[in-house]
């Protein structure tokens, strides 16, 4: 994906918030849904502390920029994601052309804090990946520690079809499931609340255009169907899991909620962070040809520096920062987010416009970017100890969980994607 105007760090906006913003200056423009009060929902841009309502931008856009901005201007950015990344590209250069400092026109903006954010997609189906090798490694070891990656995973893209009715976006509260449990010490099963409640740090992955049932996509070409990335908390019951899990995989333990940022970064906004897939190590298995792309290796992967933070009651009643738990990156994944969608489709399964991808657990090769409690408390046997002296196996009531993302690279101005937050209430 080549580099334009658009990606200028010099470019600025008389949105004038988003010169040098953190995470929402003119180079991103990412998309997505708000509400104003009691107003209906309707697609927008975020540029610095502003969202600009892609329906005011209609009247100063032409051409497949505008067709673009109309499909996305009301309350889903389905049909904008269905028409694919020339439509979207259009829409990106003209919006950066009017927010861009010496534009005449000035459409309405909305703060950015006066809006309700809500779900960018009408999502028909979710899938969760399990591309984290560390993260698979390490929760493997205590399962399996001779073998803790199952002969499959170097040789297919592992996942499993979650529940898309209970993805919610950021800010949502999530209820503490209740479920079975059995844990090694108990004879029998119970009923219950989850004892050992842990979030999964992932990156979500939007489809585009998508394709017919029983046409795959080819893995040259599976870029091209992704219409964005966001932010991904697939929340986990552990103790339910592990006992629910054999032979099927998780159910409750997975199925109660899933947290997004709501704010869908383009691909386009990305090109600049396009990174090489690491090599495989010496020893695994050549992929298939069917997930196998020269190009793809070369630049499919994102390099995103990924941060998980933790906010106790404590905490917010000594009115504290939240304290960081893990930093790590994109980079990690084992397999790109091209090959996901080329497996994914390789049998005949039609992906369409506004599914949702997981991309498993993010960490890296340190304790220090482990992405979830599991791997940190070596499953809840080594708890960790707050700076505030509090300690944690797993997530208590009141506890709230939020994830951030930014990507940075020399030459490049540096964009983010919002936080993904999500504070957890009792069981009922």
């Amino acid at each position: 994906m080549s580099l334009d105007a658009t990606h200028d760090p010099k470019l600025k906006s008389w949105v004038t918030s988003a010169n040098g913003h953190a995470e929402f200056p003119i180079q991103n423009l990412p998309l997505g849904v708000f509400s104003v009060k009691d107003g209906p929902k309707r697609g927008g841009v975020a540029i610095g502390d502003r969202i600009l309502p892609l329906a005011e931008a209609v009247p100063h856009l032409k051409g497949a920029a505008k067709k673009a901005a109309k499909a996305g201007a009301g309350a889903t950015l389905n049909a904008l994601f269905a028409m694919g990344p020339g439509a979207r590209q259009a829409l990106r250069t003209g919006l950066s052309a009017l927010l861009a400092k010496g534009s005449e026109a000035r459409p309405d903006l909305v703060k950015l804090k006066d809006a309700t954010l809500h779900m960018p997609a009408s999502i028909g189906d979710y899938t969760d990946f399990f591309a984290g090798i560390n993260h698979a490694t390490n929760a493997g070891k205590q399962f399996r520690p001779d073998t803790p990656l199952l002969p499959n995973y170097k040789h297919v893209p592992v996942a499993y079809h979650g529940r898309a009715s209970s993805i919610r976006p950021s800010g949502t509260p999530v209820l503490r499931p209740n479920g079975q449990r059995k844990p090694a010490s108990e004879p029998e099963p119970s009923v219950g609340p989850s004892r050992n409640l842990d979030y999964e740090m992932e990156f979500g992955v939007w489809i585009g255009s998508g394709n017919a049932q029983g046409e795959p996509i080819a893995i040259a070409d599976a870029a091209n169907h992704i219409a964005g990335y966001c932010l991904l908390n697939d929340w986990s019951a552990r103790d339910i899991q592990g006992w629910e899990a054999q032979p099927l995989g998780p159910f409750l333990a997975k199925n109660f909620c899933t947290s997004i940022s709501p704010w869908v970064v383009t691909p386009e906004a990305l090109a600049p962070f396009r990174a090489a897939q690491p090599p495989r190590p010496e020893g695994d298995p050549q992929p298939f040809p069917y997930l196998w792309d020269e190009a793809d290796q070369a630049a499919g992967a994102l390099d995103c520096e990924l941060e998980v933070l933790l906010l106790t009651p404590a905490m917010k009643k000594a009115k504290e920062k939240p304290t960081r738990l893990s930093l790590a990156n994109t980079t990690h994944l084992y397999w790109t987010f091209a090959q996901m969608v080329a497996h994914h489709t390789v049998g005949g399964c039609n992906l369409n416009p506004g599914d949702l991808f997981g991309s498993g657990t993010i960490s890296s090769t340190t304790e220090d970017g482990f992405g979830a409690l599991l791997e940190i408390t070596q499953g809840g046997r080594k708890p960790i100890t707050l700076p505030n002296g509090e300690t944690r196996r797993f997530l208590e009531d009141g506890d709230e969980i939020i994830f951030r993302a930014r990507c940075t690279r020399e030459g490049a101005a540096p964009i983010g994607f919002g936080e993904c937050r999500g504070v957890i209430l009792p069981a009922r």
